[in-house]
């Protein structure tokens, strides 16, 4: 008896939690192109519940010892549970569903669930290297869907849809509506963590894999992401003003990036499409494109019943967020039954968009910071803004992990890309691994 008793004790989990973690990544990873293959939608909402799962799974059975991490995991779950309790005055004052305040809070904090759960990790070098590896492969498979969707595309032999060619370059995000800024969005800082990571591969290797990525942006015509990369690294630039010297390094490397970006615009078919963009006119207080970004300002404050909603809002999913912008129509049959509830907000804003001549993404009304506004008010966008602060002051000890939360919240100026669960987890992934990374190459004996 007792030696059964001390096996049973000594018997190793059948999954070990990064393990765990690596399987709810690839739920929120692959299900929309298995879904285009004929997987029901519902297939696209697991994620939902085993990331917390996994979360839940990592904290209750972690090892973790290191005080700042200790301290930081508590921190976070403090934010993460004010945050909840904001989402909740804001739908119990707007009268939101239940599952607008579920669906609501894991499309925001989700991401950082999982941050969460792979900070608990007592990692060693071992297990960060399968660790990363499997990250690693999966956005290895989004390159490479996607150069085969653009030679599928150009040949004919894969139909386009009702987007334009490029924008069926989609990778695993295949098809969505802005699947091809996503997936490209993935692929290079996939490119550069891989790049950046103290792991075994060649430069050559590194090397390709970073030249795949570019040849997947510029297949995809994703253009917001390099946009989005040049204003995070001249936002890096100041930020490191400090340190006069990586800042100067950096400034001339911005500044020979964007030469050359401008000289292959003039001089390259390929970038032609980025002259789309250079039009002052449609800049500037008054610009048309200027009006059209700051819709949401001037129509949401209508619907207000009271001074309760500037802090609040107008409830979860009411306004422009990736819920009430999108989910909420596209996955109608699943979710009205679940007593999900609607506000014509929504579809003020998307009127001023629907047939605009601006179709541009770029240029969306509808786009994650006014979202978080629209749907929680000031106090829930503090409350955000809160955990942003709290991930860059304490994990975010790199140039990569500040260059990556910093895209994400660029993202986030321009279409609800902060919401979207396959980008965001894959960032807080490798933020995740880096800050791992950093501590075992700071500190060997972790190891």
């Amino acid at each position: 008896m007792n030696t059964l008793l001390n096996l049973s004790l000594n018997k190793q989990p059948l999954l070990k939690n990064s393990q765990l973690i690596i399987i709810a990544f690839a739920t929120a990873f692959f299900p929309r192109i298995i879904n285009t293959i004929g997987l029901p939608a519902t297939i696209n909402f697991i994620h939902f519940a085993l990331v917390p799962l996994c979360c839940v799974i990592a904290i209750l059975t972690t090892k973790i010892k290191l005080k700042k991490q200790i301290f930081f995991c508590k921190s976070l779950l403090t934010c993460l549970f004010l945050f909840l309790i904001l989402i909740t005055i804001s739908a119990l004052l707007n009268q939101a569903g239940i599952i607008n305040i579920i669906l609501s809070f894991l499309l925001l904090t989700e991401p950082f669930i999982l941050l969460l759960a792979i900070i608990c990790l007592p990692i060693s070098t071992t297990s960060l290297e399968n660790f990363r590896n499997w990250i690693i492969y999966f956005g290895i498979i989004n390159i490479v869907l996607a150069l085969c969707q653009h030679f599928l595309i150009t040949t004919g032999l894969l139909p386009v849809t009702f987007m334009q060619p490029e924008d069926n370059v989609q990778g695993v995000f295949y098809l969505s509506g802005s699947g091809h800024v996503v997936s490209a969005s993935v692929s290079m800082s996939l490119a550069l963590f891989n790049f950046s990571s103290y792991n075994n591969q060649s430069l050559l290797i590194k090397i390709s894999i970073f030249v795949a990525a570019c040849m997947q942006l510029l297949f995809a015509d994703a253009k917001q992401v390099i946009v989005v990369w040049l204003a995070a690294w001249l936002m890096l630039i100041l930020i490191k003003s400090k340190d006069l010297k990586t800042a100067l390094q950096y400034l001339i490397a911005a500044i020979i990036v964007i030469w050359s970006l401008w000289w292959c615009i003039d001089n390259l078919p390929i970038f032609s499409a980025f002259k789309a963009w250079i039009r002052p006119e449609i800049y500037g207080l008054n610009g048309v494109a200027t009006q059209l970004k700051t819709a949401p300002f001037r129509i949401i404050p209508t619907y207000y019943q009271s001074s309760w909603n500037w802090l609040f809002g107008l409830g979860p999913g009411h306004t422009i967020g990736r819920l009430g912008g999108w989910m909420l129509q596209d996955y109608a049959s699943l979710l009205q039954p679940l007593g999900a509830t609607v506000h014509p907000a929504s579809l003020a804003v998307w009127q001023t968009y629907i047939g605009h001549w601006l179709d541009s993404t770029f240029f969306s009304p509808l786009w994650g910071w006014a979202g978080i506004w629209g749907d929680f008010g000031l106090l829930g966008l503090a409350a955000y803004l809160g955990i942003i602060i709290l991930i860059w002051q304490y994990i975010c000890n790199d140039d990569f992990s500040r260059f990556t939360i910093l895209t994400m919240m660029i993202f986030g100026l321009i279409l609800t890309q902060m919401e979207e669960p396959g980008y965001m987890l894959s960032m807080t992934t490798f933020i995740g691994l880096k800050w791992h990374e950093n501590q075992i190459h700071r500190h060997p004996y972790l190891s």
